[in-house]
């Protein structure tokens, strides 16, 4: 599996918070079948001021760090990025960073307040080549009354991620409802740990892809979880990434022989 959402990198942001935290991240990660993960810190300026520069160099000294402790487990550079006006200006300068530099952006809205202008936001940023990965959507506390939006970005090719924990109940109620929701419609791209911690946010992917599975099909989590993710990864064209299914197709075979017994009871009655 590929983690594209980990806060691994240690004293940077509200991640892991020294390198042994970072390390025992790592060995979790492994231990639950996770073979690369994309270190994306959160750049927000006046709260995390975080830039490529710096992140790459984190980066260069926890992959020695990993190495010597004898953990398999590959890094790549990334950031969660908050939206910004001039967020396009900065990736061009390098001050912000797409993940494993290809044209796809972790991307984090607010969120209790819809973003102003997001959608020309969204769109500058497409103008200029990237292609914003919507991060934890599901967890949004405006995703109740704009859901509608949340599917036209799709429309538009913003590419959803979800967080592991939500299909879990790790957030709540409400962000798992929107994650099953999300899932059932077709909304639904990428999953990933979102991990900040060994603890409540550890790095573990594996319990959620088994309900992904239930749910959506064995395929379909392959793909939620390592096909996709692999693709941004190395950069492919937006059109090539394997769509989402739509509702009908994440019907699970139970849900069919339900609906087969309903009918036949019916006709029998």
């Amino acid at each position: 599996m590929i983690d594209l959402h980990c806060h691994i990198l240690p004293n940077i942001d509200d991640g892991a918070k020294s390198l042994e935290i970072s390390l025992e991240m790592a060995r979790i990660a492994v231990a639950d079948g996770i073979t690369i993960a994309a270190c994306t810190p959160h750049i927000l300026p006046g709260l995390y001021n975080n830039n490529g520069p710096q992140i790459r160099a984190a980066l260069l000294q926890l992959r020695e760090a990993i190495a010597e402790a004898g953990i398999a487990l590959q890094l790549v550079a990334g950031a969660d990025v908050h939206i910004a006006p001039d967020l396009a200006v900065r990736l061009s300068r390098g001050e912000a960073i797409t993940l494993n530099d290809s044209r796809y952006l972790l991307l984090e809205p607010t969120h209790h307040v819809v973003p102003q202008r997001l959608e020309e936001h969204i769109f500058g940023l497409q103008t200029a080549g990237f292609v914003p990965v919507l991060t934890h959507p599901e967890r949004l506390s405006w995703i109740e009354g704009h859901y509608d939006r949340i599917k036209r970005l799709v429309y538009t090719g913003v590419v959803m991620q979800l967080t592991a924990g939500s299909f879990m109940g790790g957030f709540g109620r409400r962000p798992r409802y929107w994650a099953e929701r999300m899932l059932e419609d077709g909304l639904c791209h990428v999953l990933a740990t979102d991990a900040h911690n060994t603890e409540q946010r550890a790095p573990r992917l594996s319990d959620a892809r088994e309900v992904v599975a239930r749910r959506a099909g064995e395929e379909e989590a392959a793909n939620l979880t390592l096909n996709r993710p692999q693709a941004i990864l190395a950069n492919v064209a937006p059109s090539e990434l394997v769509p989402p299914p739509s509702r009908e197709q994440t019907a699970t075979p139970k849900s069919w022989v339900n609906f087969f017994k309903r009918v036949r009871n019916r006709r029998v009655g």
